[in-house]
């Protein structure tokens, strides 16, 4: 799965970097990237305890490594909708970019029951 999301990664970067639509499909991101998403973030959630709160990114180091790359996800996801405002982009690779973070946050998740650690939540009365 992160190989092939290191290749979607590069297929956005291509599209975003092109400025202007490409006709080749094959070269950019399309519908089933996003369906693939949503259904690799199903897949995991499946065998995971429902989320009902915030939980602080922690745990072991690989789900550390994978809240990183959400984060950047996340961020990178917003730059995108402040370029889609001075040019417009496609809706599948704004919905792809939202998909990507939620995927990599049931990964991280995965990743910490997997190796035996439990979600924090925030405490907030520091």
């Amino acid at each position: 799965m992160l190989r092939r999301l290191s290749n979607e990664i590069f297929l956005a970067n291509s599209e975003i970097a092109a400025r202007a639509p490409l006709p080749d499909a094959a070269r950019r991101i399309e519908t089933r990237h996003v369906e693939r998403l949503e259904g690799d973030a199903d897949r995991l959630s499946a065998g995971l305890e429902p989320v009902r709160s915030f939980v602080l990114p922690r745990g072991s180091p690989g789900a550390a490594h994978v809240q990183y790359a959400r984060t950047l996800a996340r961020r990178a996801e917003r730059e995108l909708w402040a370029l889609h405002a001075e040019e417009p982009q496609r809706e599948p690779l704004l919905q792809w970019a939202n998909r990507l973070s939620s995927t990599l946050f049931a990964l991280a998740l995965a990743v910490n029951q997997s190796e035996g650690f439990a979600e924090t939540p925030p405490d907030y009365t520091v």
